[in-house]
């Protein structure tokens, strides 16, 4: 039998029409109880065809094996179908890829946070022969001793043998105790290295090893003072000094000549710098200077880029372009004249990267000596520059080429400075040894200048026995490609083989014997790497075969394919075209049938049930609950009942197990028919039948429980004298429930209660309805007007209110907003009466004229025009302004108690966090009024704001988050990083007072979260990074001028095992 077509491939099937044909064959087999072939494939649907691309894997069709597998060119996110290069990034590094390019590159280091300057070094210090030839020279035993040098000719080892690209430089920075998280200056580490290796080496007895550092960096100095009356020097001139470098000013200097001429500058004493002169015994004119005795081997240059800015008082790095060539003659340089060819050529430059002092970034710029090749060492990346320092044709903006000049203009400069001229012999020795032509090189950040002494012969270098790292780096490339191999030629071959099986799954014919598999067992075989074991289990039946309900969880394999997964995977159990289940398609059969009959009576008891709704209803005998039966009546037509069905008279049976009176909250109840109470009674006791008295029977007739009928009219009662009262206190106190101003007169008696108690009840006298017994209740008086006075001097702890003068009449000017309310000697005596008050603990108050005329003021204690009934003539000058009344009141006021209170408020509120505050930047030379004026008063704290900048017409606008311990110069270090305004010129106001403080904090100024400032830009100092700040900060706070302190560089026993 041939596949028949599929139509719509890509369109997923409604079940609407499957759905009807099996119920059609569900009710034609409950009623014949006979089950044909035909009614298996069907029930099975065994006859829709095989589905070709369909995208998704349809439920409905067994025949489907569509998205089991992506299409052919795609993927997914985990699994088999996983991209193939992120199943082998899941393998881990490949460390093939961290080997060398080649075996003549040399390897980096790893910088383990702020270990730029330590690589530099260290990579300096490798790349000479002779230093790393006296390193491998040190005994075992010596090692031993000496961890830092110990783990040094280690890793010495490993950048000289090991195959990889980057050696991880961790050991020796954690021996030597620092914190690779901070940066430190790449000279002084360099000082401080040599010094502990030269304590070190001297424990050794091979000789090229214990003087290794004095031999190659160590030379001579002496400052030489000559009296210019008698012509010698000094005694100190005799004494020479060591140096390992040699510092050399920059600024203002051009070239390494320029600043070694600036170095051996002679200096003349006179005036006030007059020198005594030990021969002469008189104070007399000299010269003083520094001369060159012995030079090292190799000659390290530090060029001075840190420079101290008095007027900023911070430190700047002087980035101009610097000049040195590649060959160096130090001959006329020496102090006394040599026969030895002092000519060096350059073997390293060390650059700083970035413009700040205290952080940026180091890398080495160095010469193979066996070479000739140029490196660039910038940690973990190692680049070829080829044959010149800053790598061949380079033109950047910090470093190249300049120009190459005749080494007689060299020799020329050389003679004039020192006030010598070259004989022919030593003129063609000095061409002879640097050539006939000095290239000279330019940097904007270069920071060390290495150069060495040219040799006549090479250096025969004795590599050390390393510690087998080039094997083991072999040996992981070849396991990590066997792995790598391994896995991916399983993943193919599990592909491969998935395909092939789903490409075999379809059953050609109806005729075919096939086998029924679980789609969640064949979801995980052709999505996982490694398969589980096959699990037939979750579409079994009881009775151990296929039931229909399990059509959507399983699929038809032909023969070929279940014996190729069986066969492989094993499991089970197997179940093949005749394990239908008979027994489960009768009690299905009755099931849909059992459905059919609970719909149709349910749709006939809804039109009953909304006839008793709408009052159609006249024969009702049984009580429900009103809203369960409406509830009920909007659900959706079911097959069989639900939870929702349970207990309609569950809202109507009071906790005594009785019918609840109607005048109940919720208990609203109607009458149902006894067919219609019948199937709700059913209903809920199917759902529940543990719970009979979820379904308690209330027929018509059924008594009231009398204990909550008694329960309810005691309430009734108390709500009706609730509300009496609550009436006859709104009319007692009319103006004060309305919150209607009462007119005040002079020298009338008043009383004072909290505006906060006032509040509270009105709200409880005009509650009605539903919230009348609900309201809140206030305190009593006698509690709330003893709350108001101190406890050590019983006197008043609230200033009494305002007045305000109203067309001639006093008011209180805010009753809502002040802490106390007057009100009439009448409303005191009432509320005593009402709310437990004791007349004699009052708080009175006595209105008296503050300077102004009583006749101004009319109206007396008994009679006052009310503001309801002015004359219109007095609405003229509606508000006048007057001086205000005083009120007297008794006790008096304890002034010390309300100070100290609001001194702790006062507290209180500027110890915030986290609050907002507002700054502008203002161009010209005054701020604009509104500016001025918003500066003066507080905004909302609250208010939410953006935090970028805003440009307005007077200039551009901040929010800042601060807290009350900020200072003012955190606050200038924000302003600088939000408007670009540096701090030293910043010029800050709030209003029209200048905040100057730095160390003030905007507690102490009173500054509050919403407060309005502005800052106008000086321009005074020169605009400069703020990263220089932050920089100076971090070092500042973690004790920078420390340097190496507390680590082995600067440890009194060196490394040394005790």
């Amino acid at each position: 039998m041939s596949r028949p077509t599929t139509r719509s491939k890509n369109k997923r099937h409604r079940q609407g029409d499957n759905v009807n044909i099996t119920s059609e064959i569900m009710r034609k087999i409950h009623a014949t109880g006979e089950i044909t072939n035909d009614d298996i494939n069907q029930l099975y649907v065994i006859q829709k065809p095989v589905c070709q691309g369909c995208r998704v894997n349809t439920k409905d069709n067994p025949n489907c094996f569509c998205g089991l597998i992506p299409p052919p060119n795609g993927s997914r996110k985990s699994g088999l179908w996983q991209k193939l290069s992120d199943i082998v990034q899941a393998l881990g590094p490949d460390p093939c890829k961290d080997l060398r390019a080649s075996a003549d590159s040399p390897a980096g280091l790893t910088n383990l946070g702020a270990t730029c300057y330590a690589n530099s070094i260290l990579q300096y210090l490798y790349m000479n022969t002779s230093f790393r030839e006296g390193v491998f020279s040190v005994e075992p035993e010596v090692l031993k001793q000496h961890p830092v040098l110990d783990q040094l000719a280690r890793l010495f080892a490993q950048l000289h043998a090991s195959k990889m690209a980057f050696i991880d430089s961790a050991p020796f920075i954690k021996t030597l105790e620092l914190d690779n998280g901070v940066q430190q200056d790449s000279l002084e580490f360099l000082t401080l290295l040599l010094s502990l290796l030269e304590r070190c080496l001297s424990h050794s007895k091979v000789s090229k090893a214990r003087t290794v550092v004095q031999d190659l960096f160590r030379g001579s100095v002496s400052h030489v003072t000559m009296c210019s009356k008698c012509g010698r020097d000094s005694e100190a001139s005799s004494k020479m000094e060591d140096f390992y470098e040699l510092e050399l000013n920059v600024k203002g200097l051009k070239s390494l000549d320029e600043s070694l001429d600036d170095y051996l500058n002679v200096e003349e004493l006179h005036g006030e710098n007059q020198y005594f002169c030990e021969l002469c015994k008189v104070r007399v004119d000299a010269i003083r200077s520094i001369k060159l005795r012995i030079l090292p081997e190799v000659l390290n240059f530090q060029l001075k880029r840190c420079v101290f800015l008095p007027k900023t008082t911070t430190k700047k790095k002087i980035t101009s372009a610097f000049c040195f060539p590649g060959v160096l003659d130090m001959r006329q340089r020496l102090s006394e004249p040599s026969q030895l060819d002092w000519v060096y050529d350059l073997s390293a430059v060390l650059i700083h990267k970035g413009t700040a002092v205290n952080s940026g970034h180091y890398i080495a710029h160095i010469k193979d000596e066996n070479t000739g090749q140029w490196w660039e060492f910038d940690d973990e990346h190692v680049s070829n520059l080829g044959l010149h320092p800053f790598g061949e044709g380079s033109s950047n903006s910090t470093s190249k080429v300049v120009h190459s000049e005749p080494a007689a203009g060299t020799e020329e400069k050389h003679g004039l400075t020192n006030g010598d001229h070259m004989d022919a012999v030593q003129l063609q020795s000095f061409k002879s040894s640097i050539g006939s032509h000095v290239e000279t090189f330019s940097s904007n950040d270069a920071y060390m200048l290495m150069y060495n002494l040219r040799r006549t012969k090479k250096v025969d270098e004795k590599i050390p026995v390393v510690f087998g790292a080039s094997k083991i780096e072999i040996e992981a490339c070849k396991r990590y490609k066997l792995k790598k191999d391994s896995e991916l030629n399983h993943i193919t071959g599990r592909r491969q083989e998935v395909r092939s099986v789903l490409s075999e799954a379809p059953v050609r014919s109806f005729e075919e014997p096939f086998y029924w598999a679980s789609i969640d067992w064949l979801r995980q075989w052709a999505d996982n790497i490694t398969p589980p074991i096959l699990d037939n289990t979750l579409i079994q039946c009881s009775h151990g075969k296929v039931p229909v309900s399990k059509v959507g969880s399983m699929k038809r394999l032909s023969a070929e394919a279940w014996t190729k997964l069986f066969s492989k995977y094993g499991g089970g159990p197997t179940l093949t075209n005749d394990d239908y289940c008979m027994a489960c398609l009768i009690d299905g059969a009755q099931s849909v049938v059992f459905a059919d009959s609970y719909r149709d009576r349910r749709t006939l008891m809804r039109d009953l049930a909304s006839d008793v709704l709408t009052g159609k209803c006249l024969d009702g005998t049984y009580y429900v609950s009103k809203t369960w039966l409406q509830q009920w009546v909007r659900r959706k037509n079911l097959d069989a009942p639900s939870e929702a069905d349970a207990g309609p008279t569950v809202s109507i049976r009071c906790t005594h197990g009785q019918l609840m009176p109607e005048q109940a909250p919720g208990a609203k109840r109607v009458l149902v028919s006894e067919k219609l109470w019948l199937f709700f009674y059913e209903d809920a006791i199917a759902v529940k039948p543990d719970d009979p008295l979820g379904c308690k029977t209330f027929p018509l007739g059924s008594e009231q429980c009398p204990q909550c009928c008694v329960e309810l009219s005691e309430v009734a009662c108390l709500e009706d004298s609730l509300r009496a009262v609550k009436l006859k206190q709104r009319q007692t106190h009319e103006k004060l429930a309305m919150g209607k101003s009462i007119p005040l007169s002079l020298h009338c008696t008043y009383y004072l209660v909290p505006s906060s108690w006032l509040t509270k009840w009105r709200n409880y006298v005009i509650a009605s309805g539903k919230n009348i017994s609900s309201s809140v209740e206030p305190e009593t008086l006698d509690f709330v007007i003893e709350s108001l006075k101190c406890e050590k001097h019983l006197r008043l702890l609230e200033r009494p209110p305002d007045l305000i003068s109203k067309r001639g009449i006093l008011f209180q000017k805010g009753s809502t907003t002040d802490g106390l309310t007057i009100i009439t000697e009448n409303d005191w005596n009432n509320f005593c009466e009402e709310w437990g008050g004791n007349k004699d603990k009052c708080i009175s108050a006595i209105i008296e004229p503050g300077n102004v005329a009583e006749n101004n003021l009319g109206g007396s204690c008994e009679e006052t025009t009310s503001e309801e009934h002015l004359n219109p003539q007095d609405e003229v000058n509606n508000e006048t302004e007057t001086r205000q009344p005083i009120i007297r009141t008794c006790p008096e006021i304890c002034e010390d108690c309300i100070g100290e209170r609001e001194s702790c408020k006062l507290m209180q509120k500027l110890n915030y966090s986290n609050g907002d505050i507002y700054v502008s930047l203002v161009r010209g030379k005054e701020a604009p009024r509104s500016i001025l004026e918003a500066s003066e008063t507080a905004s909302e704290p609250d208010r939410r704001a953006s935090k970028r900048s805003r440009k307005t017409s007077y200039g551009n606008s901040v929010n800042l988050k601060v807290s009350g311990s900020t200072s003012v110069y955190q606050l200038k270090m924000m302003i600088w990083e939000s408007l670009g305004v540096v701090k030293e010129n910043q010029i800050l106001h709030k209003g029209s007072r200048i905040l100057d403080q730095e160390s003030a904090t905007l507690a102490d100024l009173n500054i509050f979260p919403g407060d309005k400032l502005w800052v106008q830009d000086s321009e005074i100092h020169e605009h400069r990074d703020i990263a220089d700040e932050l920089a100076d900060q971090k070092m500042t706070a973690q004790h920078a001028e420390e340097g190496f302190r507390g680590t082995l560089l600067t440890a009194n026993i060196s490394s040394q095992v005790v």
